[in-house]
Formats: C-alpha cells, sequence, structure tokens
C-alpha cells in the first residue's frame, strides 16, 4: 500500500489549523481597528501589542515541561476551545457594552498566555501526526496555510468589518475556534505520558526545566540552528520598518509600490511551498541546500533597496520561494530529531530566543536606521547574519549536520 502523508490525524489536524488561523486572521484585523478607533491613539494600540507579548517570555518556561510529562491534545483542544468560548462572550458583551480599554488589556493579557499554551501543544503534537517519512510534504503544508489564509482572508475581514461589525468578526472567530476544538478532539494520535510512575510537582517540573537546559546545551547542532535562526529572523524584523519607511521617504517610490512586495513573495512561498510538497530533498544534501540558501538569502537582502523597483519585486519572489525551502527543510530536521519527550522544553528556548531577539535587534535597526541610510543600513544587517551563519553553522558545520541529515542512508 502506497504511503500517503494524508492520514485522518493529519487531516483532521490540518482543517482545524485552517479553521483557528481563518478566525484568528479576521478577529485580529478586527480588533485592531477597532482599538484605534475607540482611542484615537496609536500608543494604546502599542500597548495591547506590547501586553500580548509580555506571556512570550515566561509562559514557555512553565508550560514546556508540564507538556513534555502529559499528552498534549487535552491541551490543544482546550486551548481553542476556552478560545472559543473566550471570543464570543467578548463579541456578545460588545453588543450591549461600551468598548473597554482597561478590559481588553486584560482580556489580551490572558488570550496571549493560552496562545503561547495552545502553541507549544500544536509545534509538540504536529510532528507526531506525520507519517515517518513524511516530514518534508507535512511541513511544506503548514508552511503554505497561514501565507494563504493571510491573503485571502485580509480583505475579507474588511469587508465583513463594514457588514457584521467587529462585534459579529469575533462571534464568528468564536464559533470557528469551537469548531477548530471539536475537529481536533476526534483525532486518534497515539501518545505516552512521560511521567514514569512520578507525581507532577514543582519540583519534577524545575527537574525537567533544568534536563531541558542541559539537553540544549549538549546538542551543538541544535543550539547553533537556533541561534542562528534568532538572529536572523530578528534581523528580518527590524528591517520590515526600513523597508516601510525606504518606500515612504524615498522619490520615485511609494507605498503602494511597497504592498506589491507583499505579493511578491506570496507567490514565491506558494511556488516554493508546491515544489516542496513534490520533490523531496535526499537527507544527505540538506545541510549544503540549507546553508547556501541562508547565505544567498542575506546577499539578495544585501543588494535589494540598491536595484530598480522591478528587481526589488523579483528579489522577493525569490527570497520567498527561498524562506519556505529552508524553513520547511529545517522545521523537518530540526522536529524529527528532537525526541518526543524534550520537544516542547526545545520549543520553548527556541521561541523565547526568538522573541528576545526580535525584540533587541528590532530597535537596534531602529535606531541605525535613525543615523545612516536605510539602504546602508539593511546591507549592514543582511551581512551581520552572513557572519552569524559562519560562526554558528558553518563553525559547527559537522554537528549541524548531523541535525539535518541524522537518518541520511
Amino acid at each position: 500500500m502506497k504511503q500517503t502523508l494524508w492520514t485522518r490525524d493529519y487531516i483532521l489536524l490540518t482543517v482545524a489549523t485552517i479553521f483557528g488561523s481563518v478566525g484568528w486572521i479576521a478577529g485580529d484585523f478586527a480588533l485592531s481597528f477597532l482599538v484605534f478607533d475607540e482611542t484615537g491613539s496609536t500608543f494604546a494600540s502599542a500597548l495591547i501589542l506590547a501586553v500580548q507579548f509580555i506571556p512570550r517570555f515566561f509562559v514557555p518556561l512553565f508550560a514546556a515541561p508540564i507538556l513534555d510529562r502529559f499528552h498534549r491534545k487535552p491541551f490543544l483542544v482546550g486551548g481553542d476551545l476556552i478560545n472559543g468560548v473566550m471570543y464570543t462572550l467578548a463579541g456578545f458583551y460588545l453588543i450591549s457594552h461600551p468598548f473597554s480599554y482597561s478590559g481588553y488589556l486584560v482580556f489580551s493579557l490572558v488570550l496571549a498566555c493560552l496562545g503561547c499554551f495552545d502553541s507549544l501543544a500544536y509545534n509538540s503534537i504536529y510532528p507526531n501526526v506525520i507519517p515517518k517519512g513524511m516530514e518534508q510534504k507535512g511541513y511544506a503544508v503548514s508552511a503554505m496555510l497561514y501565507p494563504f489564509l493571510t491573503v485571502l482572508m485580509t480583505p475579507l475581514a474588511a469587508v465583513l468589518m463594514d457588514w457584521i461589525k467587529v462585534e459579529g468578526i469575533l462571534i464568528m472567530q468564536g464559533g470557528l475556534s469551537l469548531v477548530a476544538a471539536l475537529v481536533e478532539s476526534r483525532m486518534k494520535v497515539q501518545e505516552e505520558d512521560h511521567l514514569e510512575g512520578k507525581k507532577f510537582s514543582f519540583a519534577l517540573w524545575k527537574e525537567d526545566l533544568i534536563e531541558g537546559v542541559r539537553y540544549i546545551q549538549k546538542e551543538q547542532g541544535l543550539l547553533q540552528i537556533i541561534l542562528y535562526t534568532s538572529v536572523s529572523n530578528g534581523v528580518a524584523q527590524g528591517c520590515a520598518p526600513l523597508l516601510v519607511a525606504f518606500f515612504r521617504a524615498t522619490k520615485g517610490f511609494t507605498v503602494g509600490m511597497y504592498a506589491f512586495f507583499s505579493v511578491a513573495e506570496f507567490l514565491g512561498r506558494m511556488f516554493g511551498g508546491i515544489l516542496n510538497y513534490r520533490v523531496k530533498i535526499p537527507e544527505k544534501k540538506l545541510f549544503g541546500f540549507c546553508f547556501g540558501v541562508y547565505n544567498f538569502y542575506a546577499i539578495m537582502d544585501m543588494i535589494l533597496l540598491w536595484t530598480s523597483y522591478p528587481f526589488m519585486l523579483v528579489n522577493r519572489a525569490i527570497c520567498g520561494f527561498l524562506g519556505v525551502n529552508s524553513g520547511t527543510w529545517r522545521e523537518a530536521a530540526v522536529q524529527k530529531y528532537i525526541p518526543d519527550r524534550m520537544r516542547a522544553r526545545v520549543n520553548a528556548f527556541q521561541e523565547i530566543l526568538f522573541f528576545g531577539m526580535s525584540s533587541v535587534l528590532t530597535l537596534l535597526v531602529g535606531v541605525l536606521g535613525d543615523v545612516i541610510d536605510y539602504r546602508v543600513c539593511m546591507s549592514v544587517g543582511a551581512g551581520a547574519t552572513i557572519c552569524v551563519c559562519l560562526l554558528t553553522i558553518w563553525r559547527k558545520r559537522k554537528e549541524v549536520k548531523d541535525v539535518y541529515e541524522h537518518n541520511a542512508v
């Protein structure tokens, strides 16, 4: 019998992801406008985002040892269930009550905490629903879903705002989250708890956390991959405002022209994802491919703002294509390499480092962008990622190669 990616559990989790993502994209779009419309303050909107970021520093540390000891499915289902109830109640509240900024701050904080739990549970259970040997295809589908749904739902959310208002969108989002929870509850994924006859306690939680740190320290290949991707993602986050400023302030460029960057990158990502789904890269070639992509991507970033606009669009399409491929290869290799009983803790460490590095580098690049030319600033950032790639991925290439190619024959 021919092996297929599309098993019952994989289909159910993918369908649940679609329902949850559609609701989240529409709801986030509506709420971002609601806050500004009600307060008239960009600072008030920024504060909401800042509050949502806070849990990313401590919730993963708290949640990861728990998720590595117990079944992840109840946390996944429970997270969507609670989200659905909260968004539905919020929608009905807004129908008959005025908007409360302080209330929304608390609402956002609670949802952000739940989101951290849900994200860790999802990332930890996802490899378990992918049939062995189908990891590249599985993560190719995952990589394509969110960009596609974002492009589809963002304009639709704008139409829905005029039609059913913010409160209607929130009720819709709540309903979609409840449907996602129902779909996830039908999964039959086989999981084992790792209590090993022990009673879960604070002492065991602390022991597990220390074990996770030691595991990452010992696994130098994983550590170097996490360090490099944290820096490269942080630089990318920091350079995003530079692109907006460049198109806003440079003669001959417009904000409308910048908008087409997203279209070009989306097309590149979709084509890359389809190719990744159709063509399997042999594991023994993954390290070489990824190392080459990391550096070529950075070079494309270095030259981006120094070229004419048509070449900029081609540049972004190529980067979208390369980015989805290297991201899929890396995620499939890393998640397959990590033992199931350690997966939530490693993912938590990675998430905290990603967020911390993005916060620091966004500020750093923003400061540089105020004192030097935007093009120079972006080139410096891209050049820095090449240096970091050499100091991490290349310097520890034997260990990194073991992660990418540990099952190669």
